[in-house]
């Protein structure tokens, strides 16, 4: 009975899981976090005096992705019915009310919106505008008819740095916090562009308008690269903060730029490069956005 018990809540922690999508909520926390240390470096406030405001930020943070997630899931259980990759979510398979899922999108909403409001306005309405821009502008209205889908798409995935900065400070007039969210908005695109490519067939079947399946793998390859360009661009936003933070940035940058060019060119297999790209990408955002991190906390250590 009790292992009974256990097996049955082990599958409806399951089904919460997937339906706000904790994966994309943890890969969110991390520039999350790297927004808040650096604003807590460059403005040099205690940590100490901000305690509450962290807690805040995250229980804010994981609400608003988390309801972000839930509401796509339930506008796109149509399209999700036909992909392998998404045809077992449980706005799919029925395992969760469609009403319930709403329902539990909008409070998580709600009160993620109203946590991070406890730290400053600004975050608030930060947390808000990245809900907002995934759910309609994204998910409604452009991810089912435009190649563009993406690049709209990054302007709620580039929210995370913003919301955490805005939670230590109340403001944005940074040049630093402006380099982690431009970092981020061109990111995303060869990173989706990589999982479009290997998942073709599925966003084909869907007809959902990805790049590689209305212009080819030439064109994506064309377009990665003039993003990888900017994206090595991008490294000097760091330059007068800190020459260290520039110098990570330009080499996992131009990192990636020639880890596309010569993969593109030793691969025929299309599936293969964009593999090779895929990895590269959470690498690239795991390194980059922990190194700020590191270099914030060891700042803020010796300041004080």
């Amino acid at each position: 009975m009790e292992k009974t018990l256990k097996v049955e809540k082990q599958k409806r922690s399951a089904i919460l899981s997937q339906t706000v999508k904790t994966g994309i909520i943890k890969s969110n926390l991390v520039p999350m976090f790297a927004g808040l240390t650096l604003a807590l470096y460059t403005y040099d406030i205690d940590p100490g005096t901000k305690l509450l405001d962290v807690l805040y930020a995250l229980i804010g943070t994981i609400l608003v992705i988390g309801a972000a997630g839930t509401f796509n899931n339930v506008y796109d259980r149509d399209i999700d019915a036909i992909m392998e990759r998404t045809k077992n979510r449980p706005t799919v398979t029925g395992e969760i009310d469609t009403k319930f899922a709403i329902t539990l999108a909008s409070i998580m909403a709600v009160l993620g919106i109203i946590a991070l409001a406890f730290t400053t306005p600004l975050a608030a309405l930060l947390g808000f505008l990245g809900l907002f821009f995934y759910v309609v502008p994204y998910t409604m209205w452009t991810k089912r008819r435009t190649i563009y889908n993406t690049e709209v798409g990054s302007i709620s995935g580039a929210m995370p740095p913003l919301i955490g900065w805005a939670a230590m400070t109340g403001t944005l007039a940074h040049p630093a916090i402006a380099a982690l969210f431009i970092i981020q908005v061109i990111w995303q695109m060869p990173h989706f562009y990589a999982i479009a490519i290997r998942r073709h067939d599925e966003y084909k079947a869907a007809r959902i308008p990805m790049l590689p399946v209305v212009k080819g793998v030439k064109r994506t390859y064309t377009q990665t690269n003039i993003y990888l360009v900017l994206l090595s661009l991008t490294s000097f936003l760091f330059l007068p903060l800190s020459l260290g933070l520039t110098l990570v940035a330009l080499l996992m940058n131009v990192g990636w730029l020639v880890l596309s060019i010569y993969g593109y060119k030793k691969n025929k297999d299309s599936e293969k490069w964009a593999k090779l790209l895929f990895i590269y990408s959470l690498i690239h955002m795991t390194i980059l956005f922990s190194t700020v991190i590191v270099y914030s906390l060891v700042g803020i250590f010796i300041l004080n």
